[in-house]
């Protein structure tokens, strides 16, 4: 296995630039993905690595060796793309070994590698069949599979689950995360789906418009998001965002509450700020001092989302249990503040929290 990092690198594709000035550290044996909306640069950043999309400036290196300018087949990597792409004339096994068979290893070592990924994959019994005969997740293994017997320092994924249903993509994401423990291979993944990101990852990269938002392990970029824009892409419901002022004493005032977010935060006057806070850090509870109308329901299996509309704004909290609850209700709520999150509308950046009360006391 191998590290892979990248500094200062420009890409230009069409006369746009797409990446600018990006560093990134990836290390030996992590399993790093790439997180952001489509369109944000994070595929053409995993092709540069893999050599697939050239570069105009910075570099690219490999296990410690400068790669920018190295042809694709020397860099050490394994490739799985968001399509299958396999040789429709070709059995399983034929298309798991057929680079390893251009590169001319030999018989006895092409076997070896197709049968140990084979095994690790559940592909054993599906070695003699061609593509056509293959559900669409056993024909991402083979995919995933062809890019293992490489035996190589990287393995990057590309969206490979993407045209997989539901219930595929939770299989495969949970076989993907079990190999990677077996494998311990350093392993770069592409994705626009959370999900993926927060279940795979030992560390995410937030991405928007080509630049690095935040960098950090899933817990991490979850709980203390760096910005606006990450603390409303992650998520489901995303963050209940309240915009309002926080003032020289670190009091925040927003549309329906008040809340002491200490000295440090409030430092300078009077300020406009945004409070976050994330659905599940909102508990209905006899007794809370918020009162909310519900507006909406939402089961979701294990859990409900509750929509409340507190003082003209709408908000997103999670019900667990089987507490009767409908549209038009009254409830009462509290906030933990602790876990809240406070930001500048102006560039969107953190605001330190220290400080902060241990729960929300507000009214209406």
């Amino acid at each position: 296995m191998s590290n892979v990092s990248l500094k200062k690198l420009d890409i230009t594709l069409g006369g746009n630039a797409i990446i600018r000035g990006l560093d990134l550290e990836v290390d030996e044996g992590e399993f790093l993905v790439l997180l952001g909306p489509s369109g944000c640069g994070k595929s053409t950043l995993l092709h540069s690595i893999a050599g697939l999309t050239e570069t105009c400036g910075g570099t690219i290196e490999i296990g410690g060796k400068d790669m920018s300018r190295t042809d694709p087949s020397e860099r050490g990597i394994g490739m799985v793309f968001q399509s299958y792409a396999l040789y429709p004339t070709m059995t399983v096994e034929k298309n798991m070994s057929f680079g390893l068979r251009i590169a001319g290893v030999a018989k006895a070592e092409i076997k070896r590698r197709v049968d140990r990924v084979a095994a690790m994959l559940h592909l054993d019994d599906l070695l003699g069949r061609k593509p056509a005969a293959l559900s669409g997740g056993q024909r991402q293994r083979v995919a995933i599979g062809r890019a293992l017997v490489r035996e190589a320092g990287v393995y990057l994924f590309d969206e490979p689950l993407s045209n997989l249903d539901a219930k595929l993509r939770t299989d495969l994401r949970r076989e993907l995360k079990l190999l990677h423990q077996q494998l311990g291979a350093t392993m770069v993944y592409v994705t626009h789906d959370q999900v993926e990101a927060m279940t795979l990852a030992s560390r995410i990269v937030v991405m928007r418009a080509g630049q690095i938002q935040q960098v950090g392990t899933p817990g991490e970029v979850y709980e203390r998001p760096a910005n606006l824009f990450v603390a409303g892409f992650l998520g489901a419901p995303a963050m209940n965002l309240i915009e309002g002022e926080i003032d020289a004493v670190g009091m925040f005032a927003g549309a329906c509450l008040r809340l002491p977010m200490g000295g440090a935060a409030g430092a300078g006057g009077r300020r406009k700020a945004v409070l976050g806070v994330r659905p599940e850090h909102i508990s209905l509870v006899s007794g809370g001092s918020l009162q909310g109308r519900v507006t909406l329901v939402e089961p979701m299996g294990a859990h409900r989302v509750v929509w409340l509309n507190c003082g003209g704004k709408q908000l997103s909290c999670i019900l667990q249990g089987s507490r009767a609850i409908a549209p038009d209700d009254t409830v009462a709520f509290e906030i933990d503040a602790q876990r809240a999150s406070l930001f500048d509308p102006e560039n969107g950046k953190r605001f330190d929290l220290a400080g902060a009360s241990s729960m929300l006391a507000m009214t209406l």
